[in-house]
């Protein structure tokens, strides 16, 4: 394909390329076939993927794909936007299942995580309005609130104290806190109960992001707020079907009020196309399995919890991590790099997570452990981690 010429854009992309691949930013895309806990590349190697975040295993359970082929029976795409024609029966019904599994009034289904939260944050939140974010965050948070043209307070991560004297000083119309439940790259959990009680002491609301905890926390798979009996107190449920649930998509959760707001606000909700009668069939199915799943997430807390142990046996630095999210923090971009490439090469794969998604200096490797995984192949892993510690310069 020839490149446009005469503009620069190619010599400045290419700049700032070469930059980012001198600083080890760089990114590229490896295609490779999924097989349950195993991955496969193009040159028939078979790795064992500690990478994935479909914590339950559900992506390959046969009723979630045997649910998903029978939807697609009506059609291949939904054609139109939710406001449109893109609304039908099957996705009410998700919805009004949705609302009943968290125990809200209603439930709005949105095209992905980051869709959900660009939209919600910035339809809750306007220019006379402030919004409170963890420093660590989903990129997709951050961008709702610069989206949402509210004054922006970044509290240091789980520092409720510093939240609170940001809460005392504000004067906004309205205050917004956003959290993860379970951090995506920490593998932590935010002070729930407390960020409850600051919530209703300075009259903010509060919206979290059940992403890592939708399916392997709660009673029967709701999330963390769940988990710690807060759910009638947070105002807003946010959780994903791309992770535990084996799918794609997102939802909202809460009372009648804010869900039908959200419906008229939310401009990624509004302005992009339903999902495919595939992935809401898809997705119904799963909830099913979700709800019944209370011995695959004792099991995966157990192993998470055994992997977790290991990898601090070896002095790796794993943070605070108390879920299936184990992070290995080794510093540096290379050093990350390396150890991904070490562990690549003894047949396991974990890859490298380095900056913007985590912060400068804080390169690491992001162990997500699953339903999938034998605990014979998670002790496989942690040797071929020893390995490659012990080997590293």
């Amino acid at each position: 394909m020839r490149a446009l010429t005469g503009t620069g854009w190619d010599e400045l992309l290419a700049q700032e390329l070469a930059e980012r691949d001198a600083a080890g930013l760089t990114r590229s895309l490896r295609p490779l076939e999924r097989h349950g806990a195993w991955v496969e590349r193009e040159d028939g190697r078979r790795l064992l993927n500690l990478s994935s975040n479909d914590y339950l295993g559900l992506a390959s359970h046969p009723a979630v794909r045997e649910a998903a082929a029978r939807a697609a029976g009506r059609g291949a795409g939904a054609t139109a936007s939710r406001l449109i024609v893109g609304t039908d029966a099957a996705t009410s019904a998700l919805e009004e299942r949705l609302a009943d599994f968290q125990g809200t009034e209603a439930a709005l289904v949105f095209g992905s995580g980051f869709l959900a939260n660009v939209g919600v944050v910035s339809a809750l939140v306007g220019s006379d309005d402030a919004v409170f974010s963890d420093r660590l965050n989903h990129a997709s948070i951050i961008d709702g609130c610069r989206l949402s043209r509210a004054a922006i307070h970044r509290y240091d991560h789980v520092d409720v104290d510093q939240l609170e004297t940001l809460l005392q000083r504000d004067r906004s119309r309205r205050k917004l806190i956003v959290t993860e439940s379970v951090f995506s790259m920490d593998g932590d959990v935010a002070p729930l109960a407390e960020l409850v009680e600051l919530k209703e002491r300075y009259g903010a609301a509060l919206l979290v992001d059940e992403a890592h905890a939708d399916g392997v926390f709660g009673p029967h798979g709701e999330g963390m707020a769940h988990e710690l009996g807060l759910a009638d107190r947070i105002d807003l449920h946010l959780g994903t079907f791309g992770k535990a649930f084996g799918v794609y998509g997102a939802y909202v959760a809460g009372g009648a009020v804010w869900v039908r707001y959200l419906l008229n606000a939310a401009r990624s909700f509004v302005f992009t196309t339903a999902l495919p009668p595939a992935v809401i069939g898809a997705v119904d199915a799963a909830l099913d399995l979700v709800r019944e799943a209370d011995d695959a997430r004792v099991e995966l807390r157990a192993k998470a919890s055994a992997f977790r142990d290991g990898l601090r046996t070896l002095g790796l630095d794993t943070q605070r991590s108390l879920t299936q999210i184990v992070p290995a923090v080794v510093g540096g971009n290379e050093a990350a790099l390396d150890l991904a490439r070490a562990l690549e090469e003894q047949g396991v794969l974990a890859v490298a997570i380095r900056p913007p998604t985590v912060p400068q200096g804080r390169a690491r490797l992001r162990f997500s452990i699953t339903a999938a995984h034998e605990r014979a192949d998670l002790e496989d892993g942690l040797n071929a981690v020893a390995q490659a510690v012990a080997s590293a310069p």
